[in-house]
């Protein structure tokens, strides 16, 4: 089965929160015409593959962000100046078993 498309992205910014802040948890914000290339939604739950891991966090479009970067939150195993790859979640796609 063929990857999907989603050329890489620089992380500009890191946003870390503190415990008592109204908005806290993994998020990660794009462009809206990054994010239509890549078929993604505001709101979605989109994959973000480090150079160490991958996370799971909420998109949110923002036109602000410089094109071909991201801004993240709260997301460990990412810096600034790093290079990641935002990737759809595939829900549709039937589980494999190993026989």
């Amino acid at each position: 089965m063929a990857e999907p498309y989603s050329p890489p992205l620089k992380v500009l910014g890191f946003v870390a929160t503190r415990r008592g802040d109204p908005d806290r948890g993994p998020e990660v914000r794009l462009r809206a015409d990054e994010a239509a290339l890549r078929m993604l939604q505001d709101g979605e739950l989109v994959r973000i593959e480090g150079p160490r891991r991958q996370e799971t966090a909420v998109l949110r479009i923002d036109d602000s962000v410089a094109r071909g970067g991201v801004v993240v939150r709260d997301v460990a195993g990412v810096a600034p100046s790093e290079i990641v790859r935002v990737r759809k979640i595939e829900t549709d796609l039937p589980r494999r078993f190993l026989a």
